[in-house]
């Protein structure tokens, strides 16, 4: 399982400019069963997602291709985590 932090970078400004496609680009990630959970960060700071089901190395392939990383609107981060408890309702992330 993997947290990807979306931090707003000094080009923060062009994010209006690349908006659609990155929604486009978080679409194709749910619909692929990659991106369980997209969220933004408070207060306006970017974004969060929660991933699952992926190669490190082909998520951080997918997290390139997004047009906020693209164009430096965003700094991405990828954290790795083992869960190692969880709720019945998503132990599948137990692996």
């Amino acid at each position: 399982m993997y947290i990807i932090l979306l931090t707003f970078s000094d080009n923060k400004a062009s994010a209006a400019g690349h908006m659609d496609g990155h929604k486009n680009w978080i679409k194709k990630g749910i619909e692929d069963g990659i991106f369980l959970i997209v969220g933004s960060l408070q207060p306006n700071r970017g974004g969060a997602i929660i991933a699952h089901g992926i190669e490190s190395d082909a998520l951080a392939r997918r997290i390139k291709e997004d047009p906020f990383v693209v164009d430096n609107v965003v700094k991405a981060e990828i954290m790795e985590v083992t869960p190692s408890a969880a709720h019945e309702s998503v132990k599948f992330l137990l692996g």
